[in-house]
């Protein structure tokens, strides 16, 4: 996994790396930024990290215009079970809201979604269908890499 914020020091372990690659998101620019370089798998967690909600609009990391570009360079975004566990009970429910906004934000643009770690296939596929995904997105999710 890759969870450095340096952008020139993310492509060269992008390049030494060996499949899967897994990226993990930092601020919004670094996000746009690595999602147009490509040549990686998966984002991990965009919606983690401080970020200030909105009257009438939550900041979970992730837009319509990142859902393109990372469908159209092939990379999934990931949903990090481990860490959702280990949160407090408010901002377990701060952060699933987060993920289930970028669940329809994937829906819209095609944008696969994998769940890591994948360990009972059975709970992770009914918990990504509660969050909102289609039958097929949850599969998705679910298969290994």
């Amino acid at each position: 996994m890759i969870s450095t914020s340096n952008l020139e020091i993310a492509k060269k372990e992008i390049k030494k790396s060996k499949k899967p690659i897994i990226v993990k998101a930092q601020d919004d620019q670094f996000n746009r930024k690595i999602l147009e370089y490509g040549k990686f798998q998966i984002l991990l967690s965009p919606e983690s990290g401080e970020r200030k909600n909105k009257l009438r609009q939550i900041d979970s990391g992730f837009n319509h215009v990142l859902g393109k570009i990372a469908s159209k360079n092939k990379v999934a975004i990931g949903i990090d079970l481990e860490e959702i566990k280990k949160l407090s009970k408010e901002e377990k429910g701060k952060r699933i809201a987060k993920i289930k906004q970028n669940i329809d934000i994937c829906k819209k643009t095609n944008t696969k979604i994998k769940i890591i770690p994948n360990k009972s296939k059975k709970e992770c596929f009914h918990f990504i269908l509660s969050l909102g995904a289609s039958t097929s997105q949850a599969k998705e999710a679910t298969k290994s890499f």
